[in-house]
């Protein structure tokens, strides 16, 4: 068994960046869009506060002031990535929340509002897995049939107890329903999982992998626990109430990680950045080339590769 050839690329690991090459034939880029959506568990609906890692701030455009339309933060994005790029397609990402929730009116006037821009060739859409009954699923289906379209899932631990101390406000069960409604309508999903949890082992999220790698899931996003100021989990931080990993815990988990999903799986994140502003730890955690780079060299040192153990 080696390294499949359908990457086409030098790494250990099937990047979002060789995926896009192979798909469309050239480099494609994910325009960020704050539509305003708040979420469940932050609104009352379900829970107040929101996870216990987020910081309730959203995007740092929001915090500037009013919105700007989808149009214009689309716009925007273009114009950055191609002073610095030879960009010509993209993707709309609407990441701020959770963008399915509201009403599907408004659902669908602003994804259309998105895919009506020029050299827009699709769109990934960060959600939960409560928050997507049919008739929304229905309308990404619809989607699909003339564009590239993602659901991103949230689920961070398919433990049901993680999920309570988080302040999840859904089950696992639901995430795998919400999987299997979507897979149904070829729509592509990605998956959210977070290493470093409060009460759970390297076994346990490993766990997590196997079950995200037994299901029709596309894509994966590896996220590393960060302690932000502000956050119930920077509380906790700061109080000695928890330890998050080490880049060497967290660089052999997700090379455990990796050698298990399938070979297809398109692996969107291996790391998590940003929030320069109210991060408190883990201080390796902020180089995030250095942690990219210190993957590489695992994988490189075990002569190993996505799909190895799958």
């Amino acid at each position: 068994m080696s390294k499949p050839e359908f990457w086409n690329n030098e790494k250990r690991y099937y990047d979002l960046k060789s995926f896009f090459i192979n798909t469309f034939g050239c480099k494609v880029y994910k325009i960020q869009i704050d539509a305003g959506f708040t979420c469940p568990n932050r609104d009352g609906k379900i829970a107040t506060g929101g996870c216990i890692y987020c910081n309730g701030k959203g995007s740092a455009l929001r915090e500037q002031g009013p919105l700007p339309s989808v149009a214009d933060q689309i716009t925007t994005g273009k114009a950055l990535y191609r002073r610095m790029r030879d960009a010509k397609k993209f993707i709309a990402y609407f990441q701020t929340f959770t963008n399915t929730y509201g009403p599907i009116e408004h659902l669908k006037s602003l994804y259309d509002e998105a895919l009506a821009q020029d050299d827009i060739v699709g769109m990934s859409v960060g959600t939960r897995p409560d928050c997507v009954p049919d008739e929304v699923l229905d309308l990404f289906e619809e989607y699909a049939q003339s564009h590239h379209v993602w659901l991103e899932y949230g689920l961070q631990s398919i433990h049901d107890k993680t999920l309570k101390v988080i302040n999840r406000g859904h089950d696992s069960e639901t995430y795998c329903d919400a999987v299997h409604r979507t897979a149904d309508r070829d729509i592509n999903i990605c998956t959210h999982i977070i290493i470093g949890l409060p009460g759970e082992a390297c076994e346990d999220t490993i766990k997590t992998a196997e079950r995200v790698a037994s299901l029709p899931v596309n894509g994966i996003k590896i996220h590393l626990l960060l302690a932000l100021r502000g956050t119930g989990l920077g509380d906790m931080y700061e109080a000695g109430k928890i330890t998050l990993p080490t880049k060497e815990e967290y660089v052999a988990t997700v090379c455990d990680i990796l050698e298990i999903l399938p070979p297809d799986m398109v692996i969107q994140r291996l790391t998590a950045d940003g929030y320069r502003d109210i991060y408190l730890a883990p201080d390796w955690g902020r180089n995030k080339l250095d942690v990219l780079n210190t993957i590489d060299r695992e994988l490189k040192r075990r002569d190993s590769w996505q799909g190895k153990r799958f």
